[in-house]
């Protein structure tokens, strides 16, 4: 039986339907004349930087900021399409002087949002929906959301084994299987069609090996290798990711040939769209590694999608970070990511323990292309 409920969802304002960080860039760009002008990728990390991005706190004082912040483009076709999905809520943290002008604002131009649903402090933690949507990193991870979701800007690129999306319809799909992981509905693969099977799960959990385990089958799989800022990638024989330098990622984002991109303990990872559809074209089915957001990027822009989720038991996930040839700091910040992570599996289309290789590797072969169901947790 379907749930009978609606999800509900409360929703960031700055830098998440209306623009923020970059509207202040520009002002203060305007107002300096700055040499060289300042950019975005400069505003790294939230909250005062000692640097001349700080200009941007002394726009915000401004109240005539907040009565011509531009609504960010899609914005109003993006809450349509959400209140359809969901409950809608705001919530959004602005100085008291200037809440007057924002719930102006979000009354004028998103009115489908009923106006007791606005509620305006820094304490989001407070707000009990099922999905909070914030660019907050600091939002994010004391929400006692069910679902806190990232939306990713320049400010949080660090951030590492949270839900994270990078565009509206990567996050309205997100929603969909979220809703769909709480009723009977089925995720189905279809084998006779070109599709794609994307393993996710921690660091540690065994992607790398069962997927090897997968390519040596009955030659059903092509693999996608990703790109990464990751400098270490390729040590101890691992051809799963390309590695290319930031200047080159974000070169590959302006162009549009990344379908995804995300960020893992500090490192860019991103896909080819044409990568992608060259497998396809060949008639074999795409294998790949991605985290969660990535997984859910593939959802978004391709039909016969497949998410596995490898479990394993957390002290094992644990070993096998420490024994991993990494810096202290990153594996510190896999093993901090880990409960997050965990929290996956509910909305991966199948789950398969990841102790032995071989039996893993059966079990994904079984479930899609034999009984072709979901699997729940």
């Amino acid at each position: 039986m379907d749930r009978k409920f609606r999800l509900s969802t409360a929703l960031d304002i700055d830098d998440v339907l209306m623009e923020c960080v970059p509207y202040a860039i520009r002002l203060a760009n305007e107002k300096y004349h700055f040499d060289p002008p300042l950019s975005i990728y400069e505003v790294d990390r939230w909250g005062k930087l000692g640097t001349r991005a700080d200009v941007i706190f002394e726009i915000f004082q401004d109240p005539e900021f907040y009565r011509t912040q531009p609504v960010i483009k899609g914005a109003r076709q993006f809450v349509k399409k959400l209140s359809q999905l969901t409950e809608v809520f705001v919530s959004t943290s602005v100085y008291p002087q200037f809440m007057s002008i924002r719930a102006q604002r979000l009354m004028e131009e998103f009115p489908e949002i009923p106006a007791d649903h606005i509620y305006m402090g820094s304490r989001k933690d407070k707000i009990d929906v099922d999905i909070l949507f914030d660019d907050g990193m600091h939002n994010v991870t004391r929400s006692n959301a069910a679902y806190p979701i990232l939306m990713r800007r320049p400010w949080n690129q660090d951030a590492t084994g949270v839900l994270a999306v990078n565009t509206y319809d990567e996050f309205l799909k997100l929603v969909e299987v979220i809703s769909d992981s709480y009723s009977t509905k089925t995720q189905r693969f279809d084998p006779n069609q070109p599709g794609i099977v994307v393993l996710v799960g921690p660091s540690g959990s065994g992607k790398t090996e069962i997927a090897q385990k997968l390519l040596k089958g009955k030659k059903r799989f092509e693999k996608l290798s990703s790109y990464t800022t990751d400098a270490t990638v390729g040590m101890g024989g691992d051809d799963w990711y390309h590695y290319i330098s930031l200047e080159a990622f974000r070169d590959l984002q302006e162009k549009g040939e990344l379908f995804e991109s995300t960020m893992y303990a500090g490192h860019c990872y991103g896909s080819r769209k044409q990568d992608v559809e060259d497998i396809l074209a060949s008639g074999k089915h795409v294998l790949t590694i991605m985290d969660i957001c990535g997984a859910m990027s593939l959802k978004t822009h391709f039909p016969n999608v497949a998410t596995v989720y490898i479990k394993r038991r957390k002290r094992d996930l644990v070993a096998s970070v420490l024994e991993k040839q990494l810096s202290n700091g990153e594996k510190v910040s896999r093993l901090l990511a880990l409960d997050s992570e965990t929290k996956n599996a509910e909305i991966c289309d199948y789950v398969v323990p990841g102790d032995d290789y071989d039996q893993a590797a059966k079990e994904i072969i079984k479930g899609l292309f034999n009984s072709g169901a979901r699997k729940k947790v």
